[in-house]
């Protein structure tokens, strides 16, 4: 089966939930080997930054009129979504530790298995 046969696939059966289930947990993923390794410079900044596009991806969704979940956990969303922006900086300039961007993904991880 060809890669691209395999994610059509696995985009029929898996349901919005578990595709950014599956996505936060590849993400948070690239953190936690990021902290642990002890990266710094590119290899930490590429993990940082893809957890700031997933933030942004969401928080984009989250504005668009048509997302269905209630205004209040939109305004929630969007707001972490600011907060991980600007501590991914620190991160990356400062050395803040990741600690704070990989618990705000686990419990958000842990929000989308507990609905689903």
């Amino acid at each position: 089966m060809t890669l691209k046969a395999y994610q059509n696939a696995q985009r029929i059966v898996e349901n919005p939930r578990e595709t950014e289930y599956r996505l936060f947990g590849q993400v948070t993923g690239a953190l936690i080997t990021a902290q642990r390794s002890g990266a710094t410079g590119g290899p930490l900044a590429e993990a940082v930054d893809w957890n700031r596009k997933l933030w942004r991806t969401l928080a984009a969704d989250c504005l668009d009129d048509r997302n269905q979940l209630p205004q209040s956990l939109r305004a929630n969303i969007v707001s972490l979504s600011l907060w991980v922006t600007k501590y991914s900086k620190d991160v990356t300039r400062k050395g803040a530790p990741l600690d704070p961007l990989i618990d705000i993904n686990r419990t958000i991880m842990q929000g989308l298995q507990g609905a689903a």
